[in-house]
Protein backbone atom coordinates (compact mmCIF):
# COMPACT_ATOMS: atom_id res chain seq x y z
CA UNK A 1 0.00 0.00 0.00
CA UNK A 2 1.27 3.44 -0.94
CA UNK A 3 2.38 5.89 1.74
CA UNK A 4 -0.09 8.79 1.79
CA UNK A 5 0.64 12.47 2.45
CA UNK A 6 -1.20 15.76 2.29
CA UNK A 7 1.71 17.32 0.38
CA UNK A 8 4.67 15.85 -1.46
CA UNK A 9 7.26 18.35 -2.65
CA UNK A 10 9.44 17.06 -5.48
CA UNK A 11 12.80 18.78 -5.16
CA UNK A 12 14.66 19.82 -2.01
CA UNK A 13 16.09 23.13 -3.20
CA UNK A 14 15.25 26.51 -1.62
CA UNK A 15 11.75 26.64 -3.06
CA UNK A 16 11.01 23.00 -2.29
CA UNK A 17 12.29 22.73 1.25
CA UNK A 18 10.77 26.08 2.26
CA UNK A 19 7.40 25.04 0.81
CA UNK A 20 7.61 21.80 2.76
CA UNK A 21 8.45 23.61 6.00
CA UNK A 22 5.53 26.01 5.61
CA UNK A 23 3.17 23.14 4.78
CA UNK A 24 4.30 21.25 7.88
CA UNK A 25 3.90 24.36 10.03
CA UNK A 26 0.30 24.52 8.83
CA UNK A 27 -0.37 20.99 10.04
CA UNK A 28 -0.09 19.14 6.73
CA UNK A 29 1.57 15.73 6.54
CA UNK A 30 4.47 16.52 4.24
CA UNK A 31 7.28 14.78 2.37
CA UNK A 32 10.18 15.99 0.23
CA UNK A 33 11.69 13.97 -2.60
CA UNK A 34 15.35 14.73 -3.37
CA UNK A 35 17.57 12.80 -5.78
CA UNK A 36 20.83 14.40 -4.68
CA UNK A 37 21.53 16.68 -1.69
CA UNK A 38 19.04 18.76 0.27
CA UNK A 39 19.41 22.42 -0.54
CA UNK A 40 19.43 21.87 -4.28
CA UNK A 41 21.62 23.80 -6.68
CA UNK A 42 21.52 26.94 -4.54
CA UNK A 43 23.08 25.52 -1.41
CA UNK A 44 25.30 22.95 -3.09
CA UNK A 45 26.35 24.39 -6.45
CA UNK A 46 25.04 27.93 -6.72
CA UNK A 47 24.22 30.84 -4.44
CA UNK A 48 26.06 29.74 -1.31
CA UNK A 49 29.34 28.19 -2.51
CA UNK A 50 29.89 30.97 -5.04
CA UNK A 51 29.55 33.55 -2.26
CA UNK A 52 32.15 31.65 -0.26
CA UNK A 53 34.49 31.74 -3.27
CA UNK A 54 33.84 35.44 -3.82
CA UNK A 55 34.55 36.15 -0.16
CA UNK A 56 37.99 34.60 -0.60
CA UNK A 57 38.69 36.70 -3.69
CA UNK A 58 37.46 39.82 -1.87
CA UNK A 59 39.93 39.16 0.94
CA UNK A 60 42.73 38.67 -1.60
CA UNK A 61 41.79 41.99 -3.20
CA UNK A 62 41.84 43.77 0.16
CA UNK A 63 45.20 42.23 1.01
CA UNK A 64 46.66 44.01 -2.00
CA UNK A 65 45.37 47.31 -0.62
CA UNK A 66 46.93 46.95 2.81
CA UNK A 67 49.14 50.00 2.31
CA UNK A 68 46.06 52.25 2.06
CA UNK A 69 45.07 51.22 5.58
CA UNK A 70 48.48 51.41 7.22
CA UNK A 71 49.56 47.79 6.93
CA UNK A 72 52.17 45.91 4.96
CA UNK A 73 52.75 42.30 4.00
CA UNK A 74 54.96 40.45 1.55
CA UNK A 75 54.55 37.40 -0.67
CA UNK A 76 50.76 37.43 -0.82
CA UNK A 77 49.60 34.12 -2.25
CA UNK A 78 46.53 31.90 -2.26
CA UNK A 79 45.84 28.17 -2.34
CA UNK A 80 42.99 27.42 -4.74
CA UNK A 81 42.44 23.97 -3.23
CA UNK A 82 41.93 25.46 0.23
CA UNK A 83 39.63 28.14 -1.18
CA UNK A 84 37.52 25.46 -2.86
CA UNK A 85 37.62 23.29 0.27
CA UNK A 86 36.23 26.11 2.40
CA UNK A 87 33.47 26.72 -0.14
CA UNK A 88 32.47 23.06 -0.07
CA UNK A 89 32.45 23.01 3.74
CA UNK A 90 30.11 26.01 3.79
CA UNK A 91 27.75 24.20 1.42
CA UNK A 92 27.85 21.00 3.44
CA UNK A 93 27.09 22.86 6.66
CA UNK A 94 24.00 24.46 5.15
CA UNK A 95 22.81 21.28 3.46
CA UNK A 96 23.08 19.50 6.81
CA UNK A 97 21.14 22.41 8.30
CA UNK A 98 18.27 21.75 5.89
CA UNK A 99 18.27 18.08 6.91
CA UNK A 100 17.97 19.20 10.55
CA UNK A 101 14.99 21.40 9.63
CA UNK A 102 13.29 18.45 7.93
CA UNK A 103 13.60 16.40 11.13
CA UNK A 104 12.54 19.32 13.31
CA UNK A 105 9.34 19.83 11.32
CA UNK A 106 8.69 16.07 10.97
CA UNK A 107 8.94 16.16 7.19
CA UNK A 108 9.64 12.81 5.53
CA UNK A 109 12.66 12.89 3.21
CA UNK A 110 12.42 10.43 0.33
CA UNK A 111 15.77 9.86 -1.39
CA UNK A 112 15.68 9.19 -5.11
CA UNK A 113 14.24 10.38 -8.39
CA UNK A 114 10.48 10.61 -8.75
CA UNK A 115 8.40 9.42 -11.66
CA UNK A 116 4.81 10.50 -12.16
CA UNK A 117 2.44 7.75 -13.31
CA UNK A 118 -0.61 9.90 -12.55
CA UNK A 119 -1.63 13.13 -10.80
CA UNK A 120 -1.46 12.71 -7.05
CA UNK A 121 0.89 9.75 -7.28
CA UNK A 122 4.64 9.37 -7.54
CA UNK A 123 7.04 6.44 -7.59
CA UNK A 124 10.53 6.61 -6.08
CA UNK A 125 12.87 3.61 -6.15
CA UNK A 126 9.97 1.34 -6.99
CA UNK A 127 7.80 2.48 -4.08
CA UNK A 128 4.45 4.24 -4.47
CA UNK A 129 3.49 7.45 -2.68
CA UNK A 130 0.26 9.40 -2.90
CA UNK A 131 -0.63 12.95 -1.96
CA UNK A 132 -3.60 15.27 -2.22
CA UNK A 133 -1.17 17.88 -3.46
CA UNK A 134 2.13 17.56 -5.30
CA UNK A 135 4.42 20.58 -5.52
CA UNK A 136 6.89 20.39 -8.39
CA UNK A 137 10.17 22.10 -7.48
CA UNK A 138 12.57 20.24 -9.74
CA UNK A 139 14.60 23.33 -10.59
CA UNK A 140 16.76 23.89 -13.62
CA UNK A 141 20.20 23.18 -15.05
CA UNK A 142 22.78 24.95 -17.20
CA UNK A 143 21.74 25.60 -20.77
CA UNK A 144 23.99 24.31 -23.53
CA UNK A 145 24.24 25.40 -27.15
CA UNK A 146 25.10 23.40 -30.28
CA UNK A 147 28.85 23.43 -30.83
CA UNK A 148 29.47 24.79 -27.33
CA UNK A 149 28.83 21.67 -25.30
CA UNK A 150 30.69 21.43 -21.97
CA UNK A 151 33.07 18.51 -21.47
CA UNK A 152 33.84 19.06 -17.77
CA UNK A 153 37.57 19.43 -18.47
CA UNK A 154 38.30 22.29 -20.84
CA UNK A 155 34.79 23.67 -21.26
CA UNK A 156 33.04 24.18 -17.94
CA UNK A 157 29.59 24.87 -16.58
CA UNK A 158 29.20 26.51 -13.18
CA UNK A 159 29.82 23.15 -11.50
CA UNK A 160 33.35 22.69 -12.80
CA UNK A 161 34.09 26.40 -12.40
CA UNK A 162 33.31 26.05 -8.70
CA UNK A 163 35.75 23.22 -8.01
CA UNK A 164 38.82 23.66 -10.26
CA UNK A 165 41.66 21.18 -9.76
CA UNK A 166 44.13 23.95 -10.55
CA UNK A 167 43.87 27.68 -11.07
CA UNK A 168 43.59 28.55 -14.78
CA UNK A 169 45.79 31.37 -16.02
CA UNK A 170 43.26 32.41 -18.67
CA UNK A 171 39.51 32.07 -19.09
CA UNK A 172 36.79 32.85 -21.59
CA UNK A 173 33.41 33.43 -19.95
CA UNK A 174 30.48 33.08 -22.35
CA UNK A 175 27.56 35.12 -21.01
CA UNK A 176 27.57 38.18 -18.77
CA UNK A 177 24.52 37.58 -16.62
CA UNK A 178 24.90 37.17 -12.87
CA UNK A 179 26.48 33.70 -13.06
CA UNK A 180 29.01 34.59 -15.75
CA UNK A 181 30.02 37.89 -14.17
CA UNK A 182 30.41 36.43 -10.69
CA UNK A 183 32.81 33.78 -11.98
CA UNK A 184 34.61 36.36 -14.12
CA UNK A 185 35.00 38.55 -11.04
CA UNK A 186 36.25 35.68 -8.86
CA UNK A 187 38.89 34.48 -11.29
CA UNK A 188 40.01 37.94 -12.40
CA UNK A 189 40.43 39.14 -8.80
CA UNK A 190 42.71 36.17 -8.13
CA UNK A 191 44.80 37.04 -11.18
CA UNK A 192 43.48 35.11 -14.18
CA UNK A 193 43.30 36.76 -17.59
CA UNK A 194 39.55 36.91 -18.22
CA UNK A 195 37.63 37.62 -21.42
CA UNK A 196 33.85 37.99 -21.23
CA UNK A 197 31.72 37.51 -24.34
CA UNK A 198 28.12 38.78 -24.38
CA UNK A 199 25.70 38.52 -27.30
CA UNK A 200 23.77 41.59 -26.10
CA UNK A 201 25.16 45.12 -26.45
CA UNK A 202 26.10 45.44 -22.76
CA UNK A 203 27.08 43.35 -19.76
CA UNK A 204 24.48 42.50 -17.11
CA UNK A 205 21.81 43.19 -19.75
CA UNK A 206 18.82 42.85 -17.39
CA UNK A 207 20.12 45.73 -15.25
CA UNK A 208 19.51 49.43 -15.74
CA UNK A 209 21.59 50.63 -18.69
CA UNK A 210 23.41 53.25 -16.64
CA UNK A 211 24.40 50.68 -14.01
CA UNK A 212 25.53 48.23 -16.71
CA UNK A 213 27.74 50.92 -18.18
CA UNK A 214 29.36 51.67 -14.83
CA UNK A 215 29.87 47.96 -14.19
CA UNK A 216 31.56 47.47 -17.54
CA UNK A 217 33.92 50.38 -16.88
CA UNK A 218 34.82 48.88 -13.51
CA UNK A 219 35.45 45.44 -15.01
CA UNK A 220 37.65 46.86 -17.77
CA UNK A 221 39.60 48.89 -15.20
CA UNK A 222 40.24 45.63 -13.33
CA UNK A 223 41.75 44.17 -16.48
CA UNK A 224 38.86 42.14 -17.88
CA UNK A 225 38.43 42.08 -21.62
CA UNK A 226 34.77 42.69 -22.43
CA UNK A 227 33.38 41.84 -25.87
CA UNK A 228 29.71 42.80 -26.21
CA UNK A 229 27.45 42.25 -29.24
CA UNK A 230 29.65 39.23 -29.91
CA UNK A 231 28.90 35.56 -30.46
CA UNK A 232 31.03 32.46 -30.04
CA UNK A 233 30.96 30.61 -33.34
CA UNK A 234 33.24 27.72 -32.53
CA UNK A 235 35.32 26.19 -29.75
CA UNK A 236 38.37 24.23 -30.85
CA UNK A 237 39.82 22.08 -28.08
CA UNK A 238 43.55 21.50 -27.76
CA UNK A 239 45.53 19.35 -25.35
CA UNK A 240 45.15 21.83 -22.47
CA UNK A 241 43.56 24.88 -24.08
CA UNK A 242 40.58 26.05 -26.10
CA UNK A 243 40.60 28.36 -29.10
CA UNK A 244 37.35 30.28 -29.54
CA UNK A 245 36.23 31.90 -32.77
CA UNK A 246 34.32 35.09 -32.00
CA UNK A 247 32.17 37.13 -34.36
CA UNK A 248 31.39 40.77 -33.63
CA UNK A 249 28.37 42.76 -34.76
CA UNK A 250 30.43 44.11 -37.66
CA UNK A 251 30.75 40.56 -38.98
CA UNK A 252 34.48 40.35 -38.37
CA UNK A 253 35.90 37.30 -36.62
CA UNK A 254 38.80 36.84 -34.25
CA UNK A 255 40.23 33.97 -32.27
CA UNK A 256 41.03 33.84 -28.56
CA UNK A 257 42.99 31.00 -26.96
CA UNK A 258 42.48 30.32 -23.26
CA UNK A 259 43.08 27.51 -20.80
CA UNK A 260 39.41 27.11 -19.88
CA UNK A 261 35.96 28.25 -21.03
CA UNK A 262 33.03 28.85 -18.67
CA UNK A 263 29.58 28.61 -20.25
CA UNK A 264 26.98 30.82 -18.57
CA UNK A 265 24.31 31.19 -21.25
CA UNK A 266 21.21 30.64 -19.16
CA UNK A 267 19.31 27.70 -17.72
CA UNK A 268 16.60 25.25 -18.78
CA UNK A 269 13.92 23.77 -16.55
CA UNK A 270 14.09 20.15 -15.40
CA UNK A 271 10.80 19.18 -17.01
CA UNK A 272 11.70 15.66 -18.12
CA UNK A 273 9.09 13.16 -16.96
CA UNK A 274 6.52 15.78 -16.02
CA UNK A 275 4.59 15.38 -19.28
CA UNK A 276 2.67 12.42 -17.83
CA UNK A 277 1.02 14.76 -15.32
CA UNK A 278 -0.67 16.73 -18.07
CA UNK A 279 0.92 20.04 -17.06
CA UNK A 280 1.58 22.63 -19.75
CA UNK A 281 5.23 23.09 -20.66
CA UNK A 282 6.55 26.02 -22.68
CA UNK A 283 10.22 26.70 -23.45
CA UNK A 284 11.35 24.11 -20.88
CA UNK A 285 9.28 25.64 -18.08
CA UNK A 286 6.00 24.57 -16.48
CA UNK A 287 3.19 27.09 -16.95
CA UNK A 288 1.31 28.16 -13.81
CA UNK A 289 -1.11 30.83 -12.73
CA UNK A 290 -0.22 33.55 -10.21
CA UNK A 291 -0.72 31.07 -7.35
CA UNK A 292 1.56 28.33 -8.69
CA UNK A 293 -1.35 26.17 -9.85
CA UNK A 294 -0.68 24.20 -13.05
CA UNK A 295 -4.28 23.65 -14.10
CA UNK A 296 -4.03 19.97 -13.12
CA UNK A 297 -5.94 19.42 -9.88
CA UNK A 298 -3.63 19.11 -6.89
CA UNK A 299 -0.49 19.79 -8.93
CA UNK A 300 1.57 22.92 -8.31
CA UNK A 301 4.92 24.23 -9.54
CA UNK A 302 7.41 26.75 -8.19
CA UNK A 303 10.92 28.15 -8.56
CA UNK A 304 13.27 27.92 -11.52
CA UNK A 305 10.98 25.27 -13.01
CA UNK A 306 8.34 27.91 -13.76
CA UNK A 307 10.71 30.47 -15.29
CA UNK A 308 12.25 33.85 -14.57
CA UNK A 309 13.35 35.47 -12.47
CA UNK A 310 15.55 32.46 -11.68
CA UNK A 311 16.28 33.42 -8.09
CA UNK A 312 16.29 31.38 -4.88
CA UNK A 313 14.39 34.01 -2.89
CA UNK A 314 11.68 34.13 -5.54
CA UNK A 315 11.37 30.33 -5.32
CA UNK A 316 11.13 30.47 -1.52
CA UNK A 317 8.38 33.05 -1.67
CA UNK A 318 6.46 30.98 -4.23
CA UNK A 319 6.88 27.93 -2.00
CA UNK A 320 5.23 29.72 0.91
CA UNK A 321 2.39 31.01 -1.29
CA UNK A 322 1.64 27.51 -2.59
CA UNK A 323 1.76 25.91 0.87
CA UNK A 324 -0.61 28.53 2.25
CA UNK A 325 -3.00 28.17 -0.69
CA UNK A 326 -3.06 24.41 -0.18
CA UNK A 327 -3.79 24.88 3.53
CA UNK A 328 -6.53 27.43 2.83
CA UNK A 329 -4.83 30.34 4.57
CA UNK A 330 -6.82 33.53 4.00
CA UNK A 331 -5.32 36.78 2.79
CA UNK A 332 -2.47 35.22 0.80
CA UNK A 333 -1.10 37.53 -1.90
CA UNK A 334 0.35 36.30 -5.19
CA UNK A 335 3.99 36.98 -6.03
CA UNK A 336 4.66 40.54 -7.17
CA UNK A 337 7.56 40.12 -9.58
CA UNK A 338 8.10 43.90 -9.57
CA UNK A 339 9.20 43.61 -5.95
CA UNK A 340 11.67 40.77 -6.42
CA UNK A 341 15.19 42.14 -5.93
CA UNK A 342 18.11 40.96 -8.02
CA UNK A 343 21.72 40.81 -6.80
CA UNK A 344 25.04 40.14 -8.51
CA UNK A 345 27.91 39.54 -6.10
CA UNK A 346 30.75 40.61 -8.35
CA UNK A 347 33.16 43.39 -7.47
CA UNK A 348 31.69 45.99 -7.42
CA UNK A 349 28.35 44.50 -6.38
CA UNK A 350 25.19 45.23 -8.37
CA UNK A 351 21.62 45.16 -7.02
CA UNK A 352 18.22 46.30 -8.21
CA UNK A 353 14.48 46.06 -7.74
CA UNK A 354 11.63 47.14 -9.99
CA UNK A 355 11.71 48.94 -13.33
CA UNK A 356 14.80 50.26 -15.06
CA UNK A 357 14.67 53.88 -16.15
CA UNK A 358 14.14 52.79 -19.76
CA UNK A 359 11.26 50.45 -18.91
CA UNK A 360 9.62 53.08 -16.71
CA UNK A 361 9.71 55.57 -19.57
CA UNK A 362 8.51 52.95 -22.05
CA UNK A 363 5.48 52.29 -19.82
CA UNK A 364 4.22 55.77 -20.67
CA UNK A 365 4.78 57.26 -17.25
CA UNK A 366 6.30 60.62 -16.56
CA UNK A 367 9.46 59.72 -14.68
CA UNK A 368 11.72 61.37 -12.14
CA UNK A 369 15.21 60.00 -11.51
CA UNK A 370 17.45 60.55 -8.50
CA UNK A 371 21.14 59.66 -8.26
CA UNK A 372 23.76 59.74 -5.55
CA UNK A 373 27.43 58.75 -6.00
CA UNK A 374 29.40 56.81 -3.39
CA UNK A 375 32.06 59.52 -3.42
CA UNK A 376 29.60 61.80 -1.60
CA UNK A 377 29.18 59.38 1.30
CA UNK A 378 31.42 59.57 4.38
CA UNK A 379 31.12 55.88 5.29
CA UNK A 380 32.06 54.79 1.75
CA UNK A 381 35.14 57.00 1.83
CA UNK A 382 36.11 55.69 5.29
CA UNK A 383 35.75 52.12 4.04
CA UNK A 384 37.92 52.88 1.04
CA UNK A 385 35.09 51.94 -1.35
CA UNK A 386 34.02 55.26 -2.81
CA UNK A 387 33.20 54.04 -6.34
CA UNK A 388 29.53 53.44 -7.03
CA UNK A 389 26.08 54.89 -7.56
CA UNK A 390 22.58 54.66 -6.09
CA UNK A 391 19.76 55.44 -8.52
CA UNK A 392 16.02 55.79 -7.93
CA UNK A 393 13.18 55.92 -10.44
CA UNK A 394 9.84 57.50 -9.44
CA UNK A 395 6.50 58.17 -11.08
CA UNK A 396 6.57 61.97 -11.30
CA UNK A 397 2.81 62.29 -10.86
CA UNK A 398 2.08 59.82 -8.03
CA UNK A 399 5.46 59.62 -6.32
CA UNK A 400 5.44 55.81 -6.60
CA UNK A 401 8.84 54.17 -6.37
CA UNK A 402 9.11 52.34 -9.69
CA UNK A 403 12.65 51.04 -9.38
CA UNK A 404 15.99 51.33 -7.62
CA UNK A 405 19.39 50.41 -8.98
CA UNK A 406 22.80 50.30 -7.29
CA UNK A 407 26.42 49.51 -7.94
CA UNK A 408 29.13 49.55 -5.27
CA UNK A 409 30.14 48.11 -1.92
CA UNK A 410 27.48 46.11 -0.05
CA UNK A 411 24.61 47.14 -2.31
CA UNK A 412 23.29 43.57 -2.19
CA UNK A 413 22.53 44.25 1.48
CA UNK A 414 21.21 47.77 0.89
CA UNK A 415 18.68 46.91 -1.81
CA UNK A 416 16.27 45.36 0.69
CA UNK A 417 15.45 48.84 1.98
CA UNK A 418 13.99 49.77 -1.37
CA UNK A 419 12.31 46.36 -1.68
CA UNK A 420 10.48 46.94 1.62
CA UNK A 421 9.56 50.42 0.40
CA UNK A 422 8.06 49.00 -2.80
CA UNK A 423 6.19 46.26 -0.96
CA UNK A 424 4.61 48.80 1.37
CA UNK A 425 3.95 51.25 -1.46
CA UNK A 426 6.12 53.98 0.02
CA UNK A 427 6.23 57.19 -1.98
CA UNK A 428 8.99 59.61 -2.77
CA UNK A 429 7.61 61.93 -0.07
CA UNK A 430 7.50 59.26 2.65
CA UNK A 431 11.00 58.05 1.82
CA UNK A 432 12.30 61.60 1.83
CA UNK A 433 10.80 62.06 5.32
CA UNK A 434 12.48 58.90 6.63
CA UNK A 435 15.46 59.31 8.97
CA UNK A 436 18.55 57.31 7.96
CA UNK A 437 21.40 56.71 10.42
CA UNK A 438 24.74 58.46 10.02
CA UNK A 439 27.39 57.50 9.10
CA UNK A 440 26.12 54.61 6.96
CA UNK A 441 26.08 53.55 3.35
CA UNK A 442 22.27 53.56 3.60
CA UNK A 443 22.31 57.36 3.70
CA UNK A 444 22.97 57.23 -0.04
CA UNK A 445 19.55 55.66 -0.48
CA UNK A 446 18.00 58.71 1.17
CA UNK A 447 20.10 61.11 -0.89
CA UNK A 448 19.12 59.36 -4.13
CA UNK A 449 15.46 59.88 -3.19
CA UNK A 450 16.06 63.54 -2.39
CA UNK A 451 17.93 64.01 -5.67
CA UNK A 452 14.83 63.08 -7.65
CA UNK A 453 13.56 66.53 -6.61
CA UNK A 454 17.04 68.10 -6.77
CA UNK A 455 17.16 68.27 -2.96
CA UNK A 456 20.19 66.07 -2.33
CA UNK A 457 22.27 67.49 0.50
CA UNK A 458 25.76 66.16 -0.13
CA UNK A 459 26.35 66.63 -3.85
Amino acid sequence: MADAFDVIVVGGGPGGYVSAIRAAQLGLKTAVVERDKLGGICLNWGCIPTKALLRSSEIFHLMHRLGEFGFSADNLTFDIKKIVERSRKVSLQLSNGVAFLMKKDKIAVIAGEASFPAPGRIVVAGKDYTAKNIVLATGARARTMPGLEPDGKLIWTYREAMVPDAFPKSLLVVGSGAIGIEFASFYRTLGAEVTVVEVMDRVLPVEDEEISGLAQKAFVKQGMKIKTATTVEKLQKGADSVTATLRGKDGKTETVTVERVILAVGIVGNVEGLETLGVKIEKTHVVTDQWGATGVAGTWAIGDLVGPPWLAHKAMHEGVIVAERIAGVKGVHPLDTASVPGCTYCWPQVASVGMTEAKAKASGRKVKVGRFPFIGNGKAIALGDADGLVKTVFDAETGELLGAHMIGAEVTELIQGYTVAKTHEATEASLAATIFPHPTLSEMMHEAVLDADKKALHI
